[in-house]
């Protein structure tokens, strides 16, 4: 049938043609529990945020230690004998050395101690120590260098001086820590062993200018100076781990005391054998 432009096909069987299909009305669909796991998983943990984080099947590569499989630091008292243990004691600006160096000069401040407590190094106590060593040699092999061309003597070069400086600051300034260390903890007032070696090491920067002035050859100058050094290494250890030492209790002032009194017999020790120059 034509009406108009338009062709209208009655519903009949036309060769060739697929069948209409009649409207079964609506169909209910019904969608059974799905298991599919929810992304990202709900008690999943990562490093973004603490409710969410990648799949366990996820690429980890950003969450590994930058150390490869043969560079695992040790754990435990094995941890000592790695280098790596002690980089953090070693990172100090220039600034920062010569900002301690200074409080070591002024001894009656009282405040290294709270000033180093967040990041103690060893940086500055090692070559305090080092500097020390290489100042008494020089010195004391330059002032008898001298006094024997005066005198027209031969002369021999005394490695033991080197040696003997090296045992003396080097030791000082590990043992009497660490015996400080292990009394305070007995006495429940510990302290840490890194903070008390950068306090014994910053001490005893004093004692670098007053060797320089042990080449006047006055006996009296001599004394005055190293009882001077001595007394300013004294009181800035003593007055740094006062307020520290005071929770051991009433025993507390004989600590501080024997301190004081150590730090004054390394500088005793200091001028007979190495502020007196014999030839």
């Amino acid at each position: 049938m034509m009406s108009g432009n338009y062709t209208s096909i009655d519903n009949q069987k036309v060769s060739g043609s697929v069948p209409a299909v009649p409207d079964p009305g609506h169909v209910a669909v019904k969608f059974s529990d799905s298991h599919l796991q929810t992304f990202p998983p709900s008690d999943a943990k990562g490093k973004i945020s603490g409710g969410s984080g990648p799949p366990r099947d996820a690429d980890d590569t950003f969450s590994k230690s930058a150390l490869g499989p043969d560079d695992s630091q040790p754990s435990g008292w094995f941890s000592m004998f790695s280098v790596a243990s002690y980089k953090p004691y070693f990172d100090v600006d220039t600034s920062d050395v010569l900002e301690r160096i200074k409080d070591s000069l002024f001894p009656f401040r009282g405040s290294f101690n709270e000033k180093t407590s967040s990041n103690p190094d060893l940086y500055g106590p090692f070559w305090i120590c080092t500097t020390l060593i290489f100042v008494a040699a020089s010195i004391g092999t330059f002032v008898t260098y001298v006094a024997h061309k005066l005198k027209k003597e031969q002369w021999n070069y005394d490695i033991n001086l080197v040696t003997w400086s090296a045992g003396l600051f080097y030791g000082y300034v590990t043992v009497v820590p660490l015996g400080l260390y292990i009394i305070l903890k007995y006495f429940s007032a510990p302290s840490g062993l890194v903070q008390l070696l950068c306090l014994y090491g910053y001490s005893l920067f004093v004692f670098i200018p007053a060797l320089c002035l042990s080449i006047v050859p006055l006996d009296i100058f001599r004394w005055v100076v190293a009882g001077v050094a001595g007394f300013m290494s004294a009181t800035f250890v003593a007055l740094n781990l006062r307020a520290h030492i005071k929770s051991a209790g009433e025993r507390w002032f004989l600590i501080v005391a024997a301190i004081f009194l150590l730090q004054l017999a390394l500088a005793v020790v200091l001028k007979i054998y190495l502020f007196t120059v014999e030839v």
